[in-house]
C-alpha cells in the first residue's frame, strides 16, 4: 500500500486477497490506527507467489528493507553474544560478538551480554579460568590483581600446572553445556576424597566450588528442562506492546530480553507474535535456532513460519502453546515478564512526561518544552578537559543525539573558557543551518557559566532561547540547587519534591556522568601513549630498544645526553631531541 507521494505505507499477505482488501475499506468498525492508514492509501500493489511460504519469506524481506511505518517492526540490531572459550595450553573464557573466526569453542547464544558477564562472573569465582586479553597474558611477568584476589590461578606465570588447568577448564565447560548437577556430583566426590586423603585445603576449596555451584541452581528454579527451546511471550495494551524472549540451551536458561515492537495496524496479540516470530527467525540467518519455541499465544500463519524456517534456515521447529511442567513455568514467567516490563516503560515515559509539564509551569511556558540540552565540563586539574552535550525530550534521554567536545587550547582548568568553546563549536553549526535548536539550555554551573553561554549566543546570534544556569547550593547536596533563569538577575530555588526539579536534576547528572566518562577515556589514551611518540626519528622500533637499553621510561628520563647517545641506532643529535622531549615540562 503506498501514499500519493508513492512511500510505501504497508505490506501485507493474504490467502484471500480480496476479504483481506475489503476489510479495510468497510465503512465502520475500523480501528483508528487501521482508518489512519486508509486515509492515506493511494495505490495498491500485488505480488502473486507459489504458496504461502513463498508470501512470507517476501513480506519479511519487504518490511525488513523498507521499514514501512504502519507494519510492526522490530528493532533489534546486534548480534547476539556468545560465550568463547579459546584453544592452546591455558584456553581464556570471553563474550564473542560477530563471525565464529577464531578456533575454538562458542556456548550460547545468550539473550544479553549482562547474562554471559553473570554466567562468567561465577566461572571466574569457581573455577579461576583466565579471562585477560591474550596480549596481556603473553606480556606478564609477575602475577595480576585477579591472582591476588582469588579469582585467577595465574598461568601467566607457570603458577598452575597445565593438568590442572585443564581441568578447571573442563569444569567450566560442563557448566556451560549446562551439565551442573553432574558437575556438582563430580565435586563432591572429589572433596569427600580429598578430605580421606587428609587434604583438608583442597577439600575446602572444592567445597567453596560446591556452594557456588549449589546456590546457582537454587537461584534458578528453571533449572531441570531439557531441549534448546526460546519460550516467547506477547503482551499489548493500549500503550504499546512487549515480547519478552527467554532462550533455553540444554535445559539451562541463558537469561532473557525484552523486545518493544512499533505497533501499527495490528493490535492482536496473535499478529505481535506472526510479526515478532517472522522478523525475528527470517530477519538474521546467522541467529541461532532452537528445536522448539513455547509461546503464549499460536499466530494463524504458524504452519508457513515453520515451512518458512525450514526452506531459508533447513532446520525444523516445532511450535508449542498448551505445556506442562517446567515448561509451562517458563511460559508463565515469560508472560508475567512481558506484562511487566511494558508496564514499567508506560510508567516511565508517563513519568518524564508529567516531569517536563511541572518545568513548563515552573518556566512559565504555554507547552512543555520538546527538546532540552544541557553542558557540563570534567577534567583532572585541567588535564584531558572535555565538555558533554546530553539532549532529553518528552520520551526520555536522545542518546544519538549526545555529543562530547575535546577541548583544546584554553587554560588548564579554565571552565568558563572550555564552556566558551563548547557552546561556540555547538551552536554555530545551529548558525550555519545544521541541527537543531534546543527549547531549552541547561548550564551546570553557577552565574560565570551562565554569563558565558549568554555571551555565546549573543556573540552567533542565535535567536532567543531560555537558559536555565543549575548551581550547586551552600550545602551541595542535591534538592538544594539555586536556579538562574536568562540571568543572574533571576535567582530562584525549588522545593526538593518538585518533579521540575527533579528532571532538572536527572539532565545535570546525566550530563555530568557523560562528561566523565569521556574525560576519563580521554585521560587513559593520554596515559597510555608513550611520552616519546612525539620526537621526530622515534618509531616503534627505536622506542622499543630505548626502554630495552635502558630499562624502562623512568631510567631513561634519568639518562643524560651523552649516555641517550649510546643507545643502538640513536644519534648526538636525536639523543638532544630525545632528553628535551623528556625534560620539556
Amino acid at each position: 500500500m503506498f501514499d500519493d507521494g508513492m512511500r510505501l505505507l504497508y505490506v501485507g499477505k493474504a490467502k484471500n486477497l480480496k476479504k483481506r482488501l475489503a476489510s479495510y475499506f468497510r465503512k465502520t468498525g475500523l480501528a483508528p490506527k487501521t482508518a489512519a492508514l486508509v486515509g492515506k492509501i493511494h495505490q495498491v500493489e500485488t505480488t502473486i507467489t507459489s504458496n504461502e511460504t513463498e508470501a512470507l519469506l517476501l513480506e519479511q524481506t519487504l518490511i525488513k528493507e523498507w521499514r514501512p511505518p504502519y507494519n510492526i517492526l522490530l528493532r533489534d540490531d546486534k548480534s547476539y553474544p556468545y560465550v568463547f572459550l579459546s584453544d592452546g595450553e591455558f584456553p581464556r573464557l570471553s563474550i564473542h560478538r560477530g563471525a565464529k573466526k577464531a578456533k575454538g569453542r562458542y556456548f550460547g547464544p545468550y539473550p544479553s551480554a549482562g547474562a554471559i558477564r553473570e554466567s562468567l562472573s561465577l566461572l571466574q569465582k569457581a573455577f579461576f579460568v583466565r579471562q585477560c586479553e591474550d596480549s596481556y597474558f603473553r606480556n606478564r611477568t609477575r602475577p595480576c590483581l585477579q591472582h591476588q584476589i582469588k579469582r585467577c590461578k595465574a598461568p601467566c606465570v607457570r603458577l598452575v600446572e597445565p593438568d590442572e588447568y585443564a581441568e578447571d577448564v573442563r569444569h567450566s565447560v560442563m557448566f556451560l553445556e549446562g551439565r551442573s548437577n553432574q558437575l556438582s556430583n563430580e565435586l563432591s566426590s572429589s572433596m569427600e576424597k580429598a578430605a580421606m586423603n587428609l587434604q583438608f585445603e583442597e577439600a575446602a576449596q572444592l567445597r567453596d566450588q560446591i556452594a557456588l555451584l549449589r546456590r546457582v541452581q537454587d537461584q534458578q528454579s528453571m533449572e531441570g528442562g531439557s531441549g534448546d527451546v526460546d519460550v516467547i511471550a506477547a503482551f499489548i495494551n493500549p500503550g504499546g506492546a512487549c515480547v519478552h524472549l527467554i532462550s533455553v540451551r540444554a535445559g539451562r536458561v541463558l537469561g532473557s530480553k525484552n523486545f518493544f515492537p512499533q505497533v501499527g495496524i495490528e493490535e492482536e496479540v496473535a499478529e505481535v507474535m506472526s510479526a515478532f516470530l517472522s522478523q525475528y527467525y527470517l530477519g538474521s540467518s546467522e541467529r541461532d535456532l532452537p528445536t522448539e519455541l513455547i509461546v503464549n499465544v499460536v499466530p494463524e500463519d504458524h504452519e508457513a513460519l515453520l515451512d518458512a524456517i525450514d526452506t531459508l534456515r533447513g532446520r525444523e521447529l516445532s511450535i508449542s502453546h498448551r505445556v506442562r511442567g517446567t515448561r509451562a513455568r517458563w511460559q508463565q514467567l515469560a508472560v508475567t515478564n512481558a506484562e511487566q516490563a511494558l508496564g514499567a516503560r508506560l510508567a516511565n515515559r508517563q513519568h518524564v512526561t508529567a516531569r517536563f509539564e511541572a518545568l513548563a509551569e515552573v518556566l512559565e511556558l504555554d507547552e512543555p518544552p520538546q527538546r532540552l540540552e544541557c553542558y557540563d565540563i570534567s577534567h583532572s586539574s585541567g588535564e584531558a578537559t572535555v565538555a558533554s552535550c546530553v539532549v532529553f525530550g518528552p520520551e526520555g534521554p536522545i542518546k544519538s543525539d549526545y555529543r562530547r567536545y575535546n577541548i583544546e587550547g584554553v587554560t588548564a582548568g579554565d571552565d568558563y573558557a572550555a564552556m566558551h568553546q563548547a557552546l561556540t563549536r555547538r551552536f554555530s553549526k545551529i548558525k550555519d543551518g545544521e541541527g537543531k535548536l534546543p527549547d531549552v539550555l541547561l548550564v551546570d554551573g553557577g552565574k560565570g557559566q551562565l554569563n558565558m553561554a549568554r555571551d555565546v549566543l549573543n556573540e552567533l546570534a542565535v535567536p532567543d532561547l531560555i537558559l536555565l544556569g543549575v548551581a550547586k547550593g551552600t550545602t551541595r547536596k542535591a534538592g538544594f540547587e539555586t536556579l538562574y533563569l536568562n540571568d543572574v538577575a533571576h535567582e530562584f530555588t525549588l522545593k526538593g519534591d518538585s518533579p521540575a526539579l527533579h528532571l532538572i536534576q536527572q539532565i545535570r547528572d546525566e550530563a555530568h556522568r557523560f562528561a566523565i566518562t569521556g574525560h576519563r577515556a580521554r585521560r587513559g589514551k593520554t596515559r597510555r601513549t608513550s611520552t616519546l611518540e612525539g620526537v621526530a626519528g622515534v618509531g616503534p622500533k627505536r622506542r622499543r630498544e630505548l626502554l630495552k637499553h635502558f630499562g624502562g621510561l623512568q631510567e631513561l628520563a634519568r639518562a643524560s645526553v651523552e649516555e641517550i647517545a649510546k643507545a643502538p641506532g640513536i644519534s648526538k643529535k636525536l639523543a638532544e631531541s630525545i632528553y628535551a622531549n623528556l625534560h620539556s615540562e
